[in-house]
């Protein structure tokens, strides 16, 4: 019993130090998940549902089409739009028109007026020396004051003509007016087609053909496979010597008996430490201290070997599937291998579970 009882005191004093030491050179969690982006497809007009392309789980690929939704009422707004857009063209000619005779009409009557203006003066001299009677320049000052009421109403015809039509050819309001509504019933005849933004897995599926679809509410749930990573989380004294870069093994649950390779990423700058107070409530305070108060986590972001640019690998890992990293965070052999050994053990293990 007694060498028993060093043999186990021997044992506890190494698994000790290698607990201490392996916390700083090979820190290792078994509380890590696979993420991936998850992205509610949502449609962004109303309508009936008239062809479903997937089935729940289903794999896709980029811009593969997923549901459509009843075009026929976008189709008649499309066809609105470019005949109110015909119009604005034929109304904004008619209007350019209208200020271009009337811009006719202001120089005609100016012409009249300096015509005029030349024969009263002539009038009013030959008056002077008396060679023309009075009513004959009475006649020319009526003559003049008639012209000179022409360009003034020619001159309001023109400012009426203009401000009816604003601005015009291209610019006009009219105009813009209906492109913008053409555009707009040109892209909610778009968003009748909803494709997979990225390759993925469908999920989620809550419709089918004939369903009615809302703006704004999801129909399924799309599981992106361009960037799938592993969220590990290390209490604080593990990360004292980690560094982007450093090398992973990781063990999934999912592939008992498999190890894979990553990479360091990147370490989160924060972490909840719980409920926050409410404004007119009082702090709560953590009765947890000494030394074997519970150590506070943080994430750590660990990209996955074979898992880059939308490439799945081999191993059928899901979103938020559980595995368990160890990081060797420099060049020593001896802890690194035993870290090696025992992130192999660990994935053996997860045959029992």
């Amino acid at each position: 019993m007694r060498k028993l009882s060093l043999v186990v005191l021997a044992f506890a004093v190494l698994w000790f130090v290698w607990y201490l030491v392996g916390d700083r050179l090979t820190p290792y969690t078994s509380g890590a998940r696979v993420r991936a982006f998850v992205v509610p497809i949502v449609p962004q007009v109303s309508g009936y549902v008239t062809k479903v392309n997937v089935v729940n789980n289903n794999v896709v690929k980029a811009q593969d089409l997923l549901v459509e939704i009843n075009q026929e009422p976008y189709k008649i707004a499309v066809e609105k739009a470019q005949a109110d857009l015909e119009l604005a063209g034929q109304e904004t000619g008619a209007q350019s028109a209208g200020i271009d005779s009337a811009e006719a009409r202001l120089v005609e009557a100016k012409a009249k007026l300096a015509n005029a203006e030349a024969q009263g003066k002539r009038t009013f001299d030959l008056e002077k020396d008396g060679f023309a009677t009075g009513r004959r320049a009475d006649s020319a000052r009526a003559q003049i004051a008639e012209a000179k009421a022409r360009v003034t109403k020619s001159e309001a015809d023109l400012q009426a003509a203009t401000s009816t039509a604003g601005q015009q050819g291209s610019k006009s309001a009219r105009l813009r007016s209906a492109r913008s509504a053409l555009g707009n019933a040109k892209l909610n005849l778009e968003y009748t087609l909803l494709h997979a933004p990225s390759n993925g897995a469908v999920t989620d599926l809550q419709i089918d053909e004939g369903s009615y679809a809302k703006a704004g509410q999801p129909l399924m749930t799309f599981i992106s496979f361009e960037n799938i990573w592993l969220e590990a989380y290390f209490k604080e004294n593990n990360l004292g010597r980690m560094k982007i870069g450093d090398e992973v093994e990781l063990s999934f649950d999912i592939a008992p008996g498999r190890v894979v390779k990553g990479k360091v990423e990147s370490f989160g700058f924060g972490a909840s430490s719980g409920k926050q107070a409410q404004a007119g409530d009082l702090p709560t305070v953590e009765n947890a201290s000494g030394w074997l108060r519970d150590p506070q986590r943080f994430p750590v972001l660990i990209s996955i070997d074979g898992y880059r640019d939308g490439k799945v690998g081999k191993l059928g890992v899901r979103a938020n599937s559980q595995a368990s990293a160890i990081v060797y965070t420099g060049d020593n052999g001896f802890w690194n291998a035993l870290g090696r050994l025992w992130i192999r053990a660990v994935s053996y293990l997860s045959y029992a579970y």
